[in-house]
């Protein structure tokens, strides 16, 4: 009797060790700190969680003060994707700016600058960096998440970005294996595909990630797609062919494995959040990613249930859940080793994301510095990844540099009359992001500058549409820091 209770706790333990959840609010609920006692290893933070570095610092001793070797995760890529600074925009461009810019220690420099700043705050997982090659200039989900479409550029970023953030302390998490780039779905609504041979995607999606492996990335996350050309009926995440077939034994990946967002409905839309849990386990998967929509702790007890149900009815091997167990402790034993290992005190490079913005923006015309502006964003729908929350443009930027600065914000359905109106006799200052995806943008950017050729137009998004107006400024993403770049070319200062 005395055997099967410590065998089912032994159970219960590695079903809560595998798992990464999220929670609300700005400390740890009551139940979070209960779960964390009896066997959770590690928990996701969002942009709901926090309002500042001291709260978040006191948060995550909060959750150390139950284990000491919690594994705090984050998606805090910089760029777009913050959770950091989830209210008032990244001080770190993007991977495409690093890309754009393409110097190794310059992405290095600003991978060890975010995590230290990730490091000081207490977190020691970071859901970064993105590896996918953005071959589909249409892809609504990846873009500026990627440090571009070419495939060694992105290898050479993809280590110099892991190398950085482990060498402030913080582990990294390659994503979206094995690749997302080539997708014109975003998984968070639907279940993507890539049709694409084995040559390609050796030649192509695989490469950045083999560069990842060799950097030493301590974690590396699958990709909710389909790839026929590698499994035909299940999706990366819950693929043995993709996850241990390919990750495991053929590239020969030794570290953790953490699944995207289990949420999504790529996953849960087909298979279930229970069920894809225990696939995705069984697939070669080590850690279950959820809390982006579900935080509670009903969440994190079913999946639990689900997963020990499934070693007791031979669904799952109990040695497969016991290695992944084994996996996510190791890592969380490399971050307390870290900790002591990887210095803390201010790099020197505080300005870092700023001189990395500057390098990255490209300019296509010329004119005179703009007096009193006009900027009118054309905002599209933000993908989920990216968020709504976050503050992106240059007019905060420009009005700091010229205080006359007025601005707007039109989102799909506004037309060109609606910004000359506001905009009286004040220059213009069209703001987009990704405007070859957006028809009703280029429509708009067309009209205003046959009417005002003195038009200035700012992409912050993906450059593909041919550069229009008197000035034309590519940010390469609307981190905070980009928005100042273009704002400081806009007006004369650069």
């Amino acid at each position: 009797m005395t055997i099967l209770a410590h065998r089912v706790d032994s159970l219960t333990r590695d079903a809560l060790a595998v798992l990464q959840p999220g929670f609300e609010g700005t400390t740890a609920p009551a139940w979070l700190l209960r779960q964390v006692g009896e066997g959770l290893t590690a928990v996701g933070l969002f942009g709901r969680n926090i309002a500042s570095p001291e709260q978040l610092a006191a948060l995550t001793a909060q959750l150390r003060e139950v284990r000491e070797d919690v594994l705090v995760a984050i998606d805090e890529e910089g760029g777009d994707v913050t959770r950091l600074e989830v209210r008032g925009g990244s001080s770190f461009p993007g991977n495409l700016a690093l890309g754009a810019v393409d110097d190794t220690a310059l992405t290095r420099e600003v991978a060890r600058e975010l995590g230290r700043r990730l490091a000081e705050c207490g977190v020691n997982l970071n859901w970064a960096p993105s590896a996918d090659v953005n071959s589909n200039p249409d892809n609504p989900v990846i873009g500026v998440r990627s440090f571009g479409a070419d495939t060694a550029l992105a290898a050479r970023h993809t280590a110099a970005y892991v190398e950085g953030l482990q060498a402030a302390g913080v582990a990294a998490c390659t994503k979206h294996f094995p690749g997302h780039g080539d997708t014109n779905v975003d998984s968070h609504h639907a279940l993507p595909r890539i049709d694409v041979g084995l040559d390609t995607l050796q030649a192509r999606e695989l490469i950045p990630f083999k560069a990842a492996i060799e950097a030493g990335t301590k974690a590396v996350m699958s990709a909710h797609i389909l790839v026929p050309a590698l499994d035909p009926t299940r999706p990366a995440t819950l693929s043995p062919q993709i996850l241990t077939g390919l990750l495991r034994k053929e590239l020969g990946y030794e570290g953790l494995i953490v699944t995207d967002g289990m949420e999504m409905n790529a996953i849960a839309g087909t298979y279930g959040i229970e069920r894809g849990s225990v696939l995705a386990i069984a697939a070669g998967a080590d850690a279950i990613c959820v809390g982006g929509g579900l935080a509670d702790e009903a969440t994190v007890l079913s999946l639990r249930d689900a997963l020990v149900a499934a070693v007791r009815e031979g669904v799952l091997p109990e040695e497969r859940l016991a290695d992944a167990a084994a996996r996510v402790r190791a890592l969380a034993d490399w971050t307390l080793r870290s900790r002591t290992d990887a210095p803390r005190e201010g790099s020197g490079a505080s300005g870092i994301g700023l001189t990395a913005a500057r390098r990255a923006v490209v300019v296509s015309g010329t004119a005179a510095p703009v007096a009193e502006p006009y900027v009118a964003t054309l905002a599209p729908v933000a993908n989920i990844a990216v968020g709504d929350e976050t503050p992106w443009g240059v007019a905060a930027e420009l009005a700091d540099l010229l205080p006359g600065t007025g601005s707007g914000v039109y989102p799909e359905g506004s037309a060109a009359a609606d910004v000359l109106a506001a905009a009286g006799d004040r220059t213009v200052v069209a703001v987009v992001r990704d405007a070859h995806r957006h028809p009703w943008m280029t429509e708009v950017l067309d009209a205003l500058v046959a009417a005002r050729p003195d038009t200035v137009v700012v992409e912050m998004g993906l450059p593909r549409a041919e550069p229009r107006g008197a000035l034309y400024v590519a940010t390469h993403g609307a981190a905070r820091v980009c928005g100042r770049a273009a704002a400081e070319v806009i007006a004369g200062r650069a």
